[in-house]
């Protein structure tokens, strides 16, 4: 018979009920437990049917790389949840179990919205451009999944950078402002109107989550981090701003909509500048220093 493994939890410090994580776990409990299936999408079927072809491409546009990307990033989580749990960083281990429920229900959402609202638009291939398969399907999985073989600091602030700031502080970010654009100003999609109210709030966590990562490793590891930090956000800059403008070309065929290139490329540099100011102070203050400052953005 085996010899029995010994328990070596009680080896672990003390659960820290007022880190930043375990904060952000009880709003979870609280604002993540909303079900997809609630969602009464019976009225956006209805106004799909009455769209143009050019309005319909549009939504398409938007909700296959929401989509693209919400499964991108369930897939590739593990690993970051793998090393953190590997540190016996316990709070954070259990927020990120929050983060990744959250982003399996995000794939299940706007699934349910291509089939039942847009009729299961088949192949949506036709919808991903060079740089936004670039993020999504080389850089996020080669970033995350480095973390396997490689937990260094550069590694883990390569992953993060590529997850938290990039895929959900910039492109994601962006994708809101417009669906906000398109849902309140021109087209009338009420159950998607009120999932984006509990996707967006769950998102607000995941950044925040992000923000606070990038800083914990930037007070510990100080100018290694940083460097680290800076070369990966330069690095996908250029790669940001192409995928928004291919991601436009379709709105720019429907120009009653109101949204142009400019206006989407200006929220996302902004979203960027954001991002890397954030981060920026943890080089002179401590994380809890940070946190009564409001520098992980949300409370």
């Amino acid at each position: 018979m085996p010899a029995a493994v010994p328990i070596a939890a009680e080896s672990r410090p003390a659960l820290d009920r007022e880190s930043f994580p375990m904060r952000l776990w009880r709003k979870a409990k609280v604002h993540g437990v909303w079900n997809p299936d609630d969602i009464d999408f019976r009225p956006d079927r209805e106004a799909w049917l009455g769209l143009s072809q050019t309005k319909k491409n549009c939504v398409l546009q938007l909700c296959a790389l929401f989509h693209a990307g919400e499964k991108a990033v369930t897939l590739d989580l593990i690993p970051l949840i793998q090393l953190v749990a590997g540190e016996g960083r316990m709070d954070e281990e259990i927020y990120l179990t929050s983060f990744l429920f959250e982003e399996a229900k995000h794939v299940d959402l706007f699934s349910r919205f291509l089939d039942e609202v847009c009729g299961g638009p088949g192949d949506l291939s036709r919808y991903y451009h060079q740089n936004s398969q670039r993020i999504l399907g080389e850089e996020l999985h080669g970033a995350l999944s480095r973390l396997h073989t490689d937990v260094s600091v550069e590694a883990q602030v390569r992953a993060s950078v590529t997850y938290n700031m990039v895929v959900e502080g910039i492109m994601a970010d962006t994708g809101y402002h417009l669906f906000h654009r398109l849902l309140t100003e021109a087209i009338h999609l009420p159950g998607m109107q009120k999932a984006v109210v509990h996707l967006q709030r769950d998102e607000s966590r995941h950044i925040a989550f992000g923000i606070y990562f990038l800083s914990r490793l930037i007070v510990e590891h100080g100018n290694r981090a940083y460097k680290a930090f800076l070369d990966r956000m330069v690095e996908l800059k250029p790669v940001v701003e192409g995928s928004t403008r291919d991601f436009m070309r379709c709105f720019e065929l429907e120009p009653a909509l109101g949204i142009r290139t400019e206006e989407l490329m200006r929220f996302s540099a902004q979203r960027f500048n954001t991002r890397v100011q954030a981060i920026m102070r943890a080089r002179t203050q401590t994380l809890e220093e940070l946190y009564r400052a409001g520098a992980f953005g949300d409370r």
